[in-house]
């Protein structure tokens, strides 16, 4: 099969577009034809090496998948040849932690592309109880965009953030993938959404998607703007996708006892905040890491139902993996890019 793999860490260039062997199902698991897979930035912290001081070399990144069954494995069941599905981004990889909830606290907790072989490739052998019928009516490049952005939003909003309706929340960089979703997912739960963005060209994208106030920081004061908000105390909940030096504006624009979710680390991952903001207001930082496969339900449903919509900005081959994490890192996407495995 054709898949995109890196051999060491480095610049854009190390993914390479090579042939590798196909993987065939072991007992209980599914192999899956892939018809297209998300590109996160995350993949392109791993390839640059900044999550992890090493990797399985030769390794395949991405964790977003939407595809169809080509082989099942003995003893999986539940699913047909042909049959549409996606993959839940990250899994126990030992039966004895199946059960543990969520599932990111298990041991042997796994996200393809990163602790296992991902979705950069033609095919992709998973779990069959990690996969999930594709009931969306969307199609696979739409669906591809959505398993980590969808799961991870409803875990670091509902479940983390603990957003409910008539609350006020700030969604950091709401024109990235994961921003866009959280801003989705907010709605949804009936908040209140502002958002920041560091260009003007971004501003109609975010509003569509359901944000009451955007927030242009390169030409505006954050914190003035959010307690600006109507009643002037500040923001309930503030997911943060940023951290370095944006963390410390994050918790001056939560209100006294709000609560800021550390989601992210596209500003550098070293931080500086005086403590005092924190603790004389009694504040609450939390960090929200991954998700379960009860977040991901959650999130179809909603797609299903029309209230969720998927934030795709382009397609490109997969021999384009290497274009792709270049116009993640340089952020001129507006949502998720999409690799097809089987484009020429």
């Amino acid at each position: 099969m054709k898949a995109a793999i890196i051999r060491e860490f480095g610049d854009f260039e190390v993914l390479k577009y090579e042939d590798i062997a196909t993987p065939k199902p072991k007992p209980g698991h599914v192999l899956i034809k892939v018809l297209a897979a998300g590109v996160n930035r995350l993949d392109h912290y791993l390839r640059e090496g900044s999550v992890v001081p090493e990797l399985p070399f030769p390794h395949i990144l991405g964790a977003d998948a939407a595809g169809e069954v080509a082989t099942l494995g003995d003893g999986a069941n539940g699913f047909v040849i042909g049959e549409r599905v996606v993959v839940v981004p990250g899994y126990p990889q030992n039966e004895e932690d199946y059960d543990i909830y969520p599932a990111s606290q298990a041991p042997s907790f796994g996200l393809p592309g990163l602790h296992i072989p991902g979705t950069y490739a033609q095919y992709i052998e998973v779990p069959a109880r990690y996969l999930l019928k594709d009931d969306t009516g969307l199609k696979p490049e739409e669906v591809a965009t959505l398993p980590v952005v969808l799961a991870t939003a409803v875990r670091a909003v509902k479940e983390v953030g603990g957003v409910k309706a008539g609350d006020k929340v700030l969604v950091q960089a709401g024109a990235s993938g994961s921003g866009g979703m959280q801003i989705q997912i907010a709605k949804v739960l009936g908040a209140d959404v502002a958002t920041t963005i560091r260009n003007a060209s971004k501003a109609d994208f975010v509003r569509q998607i359901g944000a009451d106030l955007v927030i242009n920081t390169r030409d505006e004061d954050l914190v003035e703007r959010v307690k600006a908000w109507p009643d002037g105390r500040g923001a309930d909940v503030v997911i943060d996708n940023l951290s370095g030096d944006v963390l410390a504006k994050s918790i001056e624009a939560a209100k006294p006892t709000g609560v800021i979710v550390a989601f992210g680390f596209a500003a550098g991952p070293d931080v500086t905040f005086d403590i005092r903001s924190l603790f004389f207001a009694q504040k609450q930082l939390k960090g929200s890491m991954a998700s379960d496969k009860r977040d991901m339900e959650f999130g179809l449903k909603l797609v299903q139902e029309g209230n969720i919509k998927p934030l795709l900005d382009h397609t490109l081959p997969l021999s384009s993996a290497a274009e792709a994490h270049r116009q993640i890192a340089n952020n001129e996407v507006k949502g998720n890019i999409v690799l097809l495995p089987w484009a020429a």
